[in-house]
């Protein structure tokens, strides 16, 4: 089983972020406290609790003190059983892998995701991170020097202005075992999304997304990363195995504000609103709502993740969820898929081709289905 715990709280909001957090850290100890609460009184979610892989995510999670971890850990231990070997991953910020600051996380983690983004200054600076360049090159020796082995960095592509090669032949040189790589998108709630109505910032160039993609593939690829998801790129063996266990629809347990959970037959999203949250968890009740699922929404989750990988989706666990012949049901679309190179049906899986993969959510939304 696999447990996702959101940590809400940022230094500064990046230009491009809409997750939930806060930059007001005054109720930072005291929401921890509350996830503490929350994990107790969630423990029963999950057909078991024994968990394999653990996933601090946010956020940023590399703020907490070491009181707020041990209180986190301590829980943790109290309500489950953890693997021997379980991946426990924390997102991290690269200012805050300082020597005195890794060996703490270190006690605790065994993985650490690094946002990135970019290697380049003026560009960090647009997008409002709060590291450095060089920030950026030093935490990965760093984290190395404190015995963090399973490394993953995070790039943004689709940022004008000629950089991307380089962030890509530094990312490389870096040789860390996971690299994820996201297209800088536009939302609303953003700074950048309210600068794009207001005409201060430029809609964004998609033909460059994509040549980005064709080349961020290519390169990795190249350098003996296997692409097994769209946005993730591994060394052989080295997968996320936390987000693995989303893509392949198995059951999760999140907590915290904003936090989501599935356990098969339907999802549960905790209020994005940390007074919100406090308030209702104090009380010993869940801060959240529940969607049941029916057989399409099942359905066409697993098409928006499976195909998203390299496994693709199984004709065999489409019928099953569907109850039907998913093949008969989808024919003209599957046709139109293949006949356009953006789909291969063979083996009895569906798995998208490297066009295909530019276009992704519309392949699977394409064949999303509604069931009575």
């Amino acid at each position: 089983m696999h447990l996702y715990i959101h940590i809400p709280f940022c230094k500064q909001a990046c230009h491009y972020c809409d997750f939930h957090f806060s930059t007001n850290l005054n109720q930072k100890s005291a929401l921890v406290e509350a996830i503490g609460l929350e994990i107790q009184i969630q423990r029963d979610y999950l057909p078991t609790r024994h968990l394999e892989t653990i996933y601090l995510g946010g956020g940023t999670p590399s703020l907490l003190t070491e009181a707020e971890l041990a209180h986190l850990f301590g829980v943790i231990h109290e309500q489950f059983t953890v693997s021997p070997d379980a991946e426990i991953t924390l997102e991290a910020n690269p200012d805050d892998l300082t020597p005195d600051k890794l060996p703490l996380l270190r006690q605790y983690a065994n993985r650490l995701s690094i946002g990135l983004q970019t290697f380049d200054e003026a560009t960090l600076r647009w997008m409002n991170r709060a590291h450095t360049a060089a920030e950026a090159e030093q935490c990965v020796q760093l984290a190395r020097e404190a015995q963090f082995d399973n490394l993953s960095v995070d790039l943004i592509y689709g940022v004008a202005g000629g950089i991307w090669s380089n962030d890509l032949a530094r990312v490389l040189a870096l040789d860390v075992p996971h690299v994820s790589a996201y297209a800088l998108t536009i939302e609303p709630d953003t700074a950048f999304g309210r600068w794009t109505k207001t005409g201060k910032l430029p809609p964004l160039d998609e033909n460059l997304a994509a040549d980005h993609f064709e080349e961020l593939v290519a390169a990795l690829r190249g350098a003996g990363y296997e692409h097994y998801e769209i946005s993730n790129f591994a060394k052989p063996g080295q997968y996320a195995r936390h987000n693995t266990a989303y893509w392949q629809q198995r059951p999760y347990l999140g907590v915290g504000p904003s936090a989501h959970s599935y356990n098969g037959h339907s999802r549960q999203f905790n209020v994005a609103n940390n007074a919100q949250y406090l308030n209702v968890i104090r009380q010993g009740r869940l801060p959240a709502e529940v969607e049941i699922l029916t057989p399409a929404d099942r359905v066409n989750e697993y098409l928006l993740t499976g195909l998203r990988t390299q496994w693709g989706c199984s004709l065999s666990q489409l019928d099953t969820l569907s109850g039907a012949s998913f093949v008969e049901q989808q024919a003209a679309e599957l046709i139109d898929l293949q006949q356009r190179g953006w789909l291969t049906h063979q083996n009895n899986q569906l798995q998208l081709t490297e066009q295909g993969k530019l276009f992704a959510d519309r392949v699977a939304a394409s064949l999303f289905v509604e069931l009575v």
